[in-house]
């Protein structure tokens, strides 16, 4: 193994962002150390349904980030993939409902110049079979998805070849140089990242984390149906076939951080759900939930910190795996580099100090 003489990283979060940033760091020539109690595939990012959806999540979420950044993003991940070994499905997505909807849908994507394909009901069950109400639907190529758990596991590994430490331990506090870790060990670092999404236990490293608040997401598996076709977008929900199971997901319940399932919310789902599909009314679902992270704008912050060599990996809200690769380019830019790539200046965490 090379000899690496770069700066010493720790990297808190194990997530989406925080295990990408972790590769690209080491790439870089860092010494990295990632800090995550979690089991793998345990956080928010391992429960999520794995989006890399520019199109449709500019459409349906106004605070997303603007199309081009997240194609941006999106388009980063080829490469990233293939470098890891890990699949990426390009099938697609459509936004299934009824015709005023999908005309509405398709306007709206036109008009962020998305390129869609309008298909009638009869098509749409050619594409999904398992699709049982009368739906038409709009269908673009724009957006793809990854297999969360693949890909933890694929990125660790990765990080783990180029001499990346991982630590159980979660990161308490860091000041001149050094942080203190949950299981009583000091670690010396020269910078800390944190990509540790709503957790408020790293404020005092990093004060502003305090703008960010909690997002709560439900998601439910039903491991014993294996779909097929591109990603489904209903008015109250999304179905994504996956190699673990169909996944039916998701809650944005804002202010929540705790992770207990609500079983009227997991119900609510499943209803939406069996709505255009009868075989979600009597198949066993799993539910489970996540806690997100957003800002006061719903974009993430981005950059160095006002403590001393702190920098900031978070509230990249539900779009965690998507942006992973543009945050990890930030990062590297930034702290290995000493620069501040211009589309990354308008996450700067400072933009939030007067609230």
């Amino acid at each position: 193994m090379t000899r690496r003489q770069g700066p010493r990283v720790l990297v808190a979060g194990g997530g989406a962002v925080g295990a990408v940033t972790a590769l690209a760091l080491a790439r870089a020539g860092a010494r990295v150390t990632l800090a995550d109690p979690a089991p793998l595939g345990a956080n928010a990012s391992g429960l999520a349904a794995g989006m890399l959806a520019p199109a449709f999540e500019t459409l349906f979420d106004e605070a997303s980030p603007k199309l081009g950044l997240l194609r941006r993003a999106r388009d980063l991940w080829p490469d990233l993939a293939a470098s890891v070994g890990l699949a990426l499905n390009r099938a697609g997505a459509m936004a299934a409902g009824t015709p005023a909807q999908v005309e509405t849908w398709r306007d709206g994507l036109a008009s962020l110049g998305v390129e869609t394909v309008g298909f009638s009901s009869a098509q749409v069950r050619d594409r999904s079979p398992w699709l049982t109400a009368p739906l038409s639907a709009v269908w673009t190529d724009e957006d793809w998805r990854l297999e969360p758990s693949a890909a933890l596991t694929a990125l660790r590994a990765a990080a783990a070849d180029l001499g990346v430490r991982w630590t159980g331990a979660s990161v308490v506090a860091f000041a001149d140089g050094r942080a203190a870790m949950s299981d009583g060990a000091r670690l010396a670092s020269d910078v800390l990242v944190i990509a540790t999404g709503a957790s408020a236990s790293l404020i005092g490293a990093a004060p502003e984390l305090a703008v960010m608040t909690p997002i709560k997401g439900h998601i439910l598996c039903a491991p014993a149906l294996l779909l097929h076709g591109p990603v489904v977008r209903l008015k109250d929900v999304y179905v994504c076939p996956a190699d673990g199971g169909a996944l039916v997901g998701s809650t944005m319940e804002v202010g929540r951080a705790d992770t207990a399932v609500d079983p009227g919310v997991a119900g609510r789902l499943r209803a939406h759900a069996a709505a255009a599909a009868l075989i979600f009314a009597t198949t066993p679902l799993t539910p489970s939930a996540g806690v997100r992270a957003a800002t006061p704008d719903g974009l993430p912050l981005i950059g160095a910190g006002r403590e001393p060599g702190v920098w900031l990996a978070a509230g990249a809200r539900r779009n965690g795996w998507l942006l992973a690769p543009l945050i990890a380019q930030a990062i590297v830019e930034g702290v290995v580099e000493h620069r501040t790539p211009p589309w990354a200046r308008g996450f700067d965490p400072a933009r939030f100090d007067s609230i």
